[in-house]
């Protein structure tokens, strides 16, 4: 069994985390520790697992990191892009960061994260890792970047039409989170009775470049956050060339998922919708579609759990790909083999 680190285990994400490497038969638990600075460090694990959660100081993770084989990174943006160049040096081990320390170009940072990245060589290394795209680096980099939650749901739906050249104009993405994709911290205008469903971030939120750079085409993305724990719903209106047909999107999504062990294909949105309600508190993606033929639209849907398939799950999921356990998913935390 691979021993597991975990840095940034108090947050919702890293809590999901050690559930899922606790639950996993090929994993083991190891040092869990907070972020650094965290209030959090001698708080218990999850409900279940022994331990406590450590002080997440430097010296403490880089002995850790020595002595493991997995490490995952639950880790704000900057302290990951920080910490993993002395995790590389310290330690062999698989590093898969959760933050959006290494999804971007190194030209993107400064724009839409505010700060220079300090490690450009192991960010121009660093691989994507959207599960049933890109399978192959994902088994040959020892560094991965988990996608985003709102990129995960938007990118899935999306890329079976990049990929068969059918795009033909901007997409234009609306979707909507629950409010655990804000973090653990309090934050007045996210606590749970101040939210009231509106956009934010329009026109400047973080994931609008990684969704683009990792489809490979410019689009316009709307953020919303709901009164609702967790979970994330896209609705993707997509132009389209000339005589693209529902019976030809049918074939193309059941060609590029019939197989894939953590997205269910819902069909045709006239008669069925991705639902929230389906996929929480799950490690599965719902996606569904439909073609306006006469003005040659699609619209998609996509939900996911943000906190799941949209980090934590996706993350044990590249694990499983870079090694080669062949494992799916279930809710509850648990695996079968495919």
């Amino acid at each position: 069994m691979l021993k597991t680190l975990i840095i940034g285990g108090a947050g919702y994400t890293g809590q999901e985390l050690c559930k899922l490497v606790t639950s996993h038969p090929q994993l083991k638990l190891g040092h869990v520790f907070a972020s650094a600075g965290s209030k959090n460090a001698g708080e218990p694990l999850p409900l279940g697992i022994k331990g406590v959660i450590e002080d997440g100081n430097l010296e403490a993770i880089l002995a850790a990191a020595k002595d493991a084989q997995v490490i995952l990174l639950a880790t704000p943006h900057e302290a990951s892009a920080e910490l993993v160049p002395d995790l590389v040096r310290h330690s062999d081990a698989l590093i898969v960061d959760l933050s959006g320390g290494f999804r971007l170009d190194a030209s993107a940072y400064p724009k839409w994260y505010g700060f220079e990245h300090p490690s450009k060589d192991l960010l121009a290394g660093a691989v994507y890792g959207l599960v049933g795209w890109n399978d192959d680096a994902i088994k040959k980099s020892r560094l991965i970047a988990a996608p985003g939650c709102y990129p995960t749901a938007s990118l899935l739906a999306l890329k079976p039409l990049m990929k068969a050249g059918l795009i033909d104009g901007l997409p234009i993405i609306n979707a909507v989170s629950g409010v655990s994709g804000a973090g653990k911290s309090n934050k007045p205008h996210t606590q749970f009775c101040e939210v009231s469903l509106s956009a934010y971030g329009v026109l400047g939120h973080r994931h609008q470049p990684e969704i683009g750079q990792h489809l490979g085409c410019d689009l316009i993305f709307t953020p919303h956050l709901g009164a609702f724990d967790r979970g994330i719903l896209a609705t993707i209106t997509v132009p389209v060339k000339a005589g693209t047909t529902q019976g030809q999107l049918d074939a193309l999504y059941n060609d590029c998922y019939g197989e894939h062990p953590s997205v269910q294909l819902t069909g045709n949105l006239r008669e069925k919708s991705p639902a929230i309600k389906n996929v929480a508190y799950t490690p599965y993606a719902q996606i569904g579609w439909a073609v306006d033929e006469p003005r040659n639209l699609v619209v998609l849907s996509s939900a996911i759990d943000n906190l799941l398939k949209g980090a934590a799950s996706q993350a044990v999921e590249c694990i499983n790909t870079h090694f080669g356990f062949k494992l799916r998913p279930l809710p509850g935390y648990g695996w079968e083999a495919l």
